[in-house]
């Protein structure tokens, strides 16, 4: 199945309504390519290495997390910024891009997938998906030591998560949000939870986790937000009948 380009991008804004946000990037179209669409990759960031492999699956749109033209980026198109670009162009595809609506929708988000694949069920009641907000947080159904919840992490996402533990501290009330939102973890110790997951950590995140006794677990930038991508990949195809295929380009941090 075909569709129009335009007709994918107010599909897609109306799904994960951009408006909403005050984002670092531009949302939806940013760099143009053709007009009628058959087939979309999806991925976390618009890297050349997926950019590669979106020219070899013949994609006609190529929709990520991580697009380009960020606050306070050089404007000049050189570099690497002009070889993604021109191999973009030189193949007529579509670089659309989507930030804080990926991580904020509440079925297809980052956060949502992570807490569906750690089987964190979110509070009814005190779910965020602002962006001054916390991501979401949970009840756990049973007390957990922090070893028990990062190796949980650890097997789930297929990396080790690194632990800032509480010894003798069980967890009861986590919350989490990915990718760079370790500062949130004031936000954490505010709410009273006993735990907090995001994707990296900062020098000062291990003071303030230590001397609040909230257990921090720093699960891995790409790897907290892979999900938001292929949950949306998944959903186009099911919806749309688009020909669609989420790309992992694997990445450490």
């Amino acid at each position: 199945m075909a569709i129009e380009r335009q007709e994918l991008i107010n599909y897609l804004d109306r799904l994960l309504q951009p408006d909403q946000f005050n984002d670092y990037a531009p949302n939806g179209l940013q760099v143009e390519g053709t007009d009628n669409i058959h087939k979309v990759v999806t991925g976390v960031t618009a890297s050349q290495a997926l950019i590669d492999r979106a020219i070899e699956c013949e994609a006609d749109v190529l929709l990520v997390h991580h697009g380009y033209f960020w606050r306070n980026e050089a404007s000049p198109l050189v570099g690497i910024k002009k070889r993604r670009i021109k191999a973009l162009m030189d193949h007529d595809i579509n670089l659309i891009g989507y930030h804080l609506p990926l991580d904020c929708h509440p079925e297809l988000g980052n956060n949502a997938q992570l807490g569906k694949l750690m089987g964190w069920l979110p509070d009814d009641h005190m779910q965020a998906s602002e962006v001054s907000g916390l991501g979401l947080y949970a009840t756990l159904p049973a007390l957990s030591s922090g070893v028990e919840v990062q190796c949980h992490l650890s097997q789930v996402l297929g990396r080790e998560a690194l632990h800032i533990d509480i010894p003798g501290k069980l967890i009861k009330r986590i919350g989490w949000c990915t990718g760079g939102a370790q500062g949130m973890i004031e936000q954490a110790v505010a709410l009273g939870l006993d735990a907090y997951v995001s994707g990296e950590i900062s020098e000062s995140t291990v003071h303030i986790a230590r001397e609040n006794s909230v257990h921090y677990f720093a699960a891995g930038h790409h790897a907290t937000e892979r999900y938001g991508a292929k949950a949306l990949a998944l959903h186009l195809q099911q919806e749309l009948g688009l020909d669609c295929e989420f790309v992992d380009i694997p990445n450490p941090a």
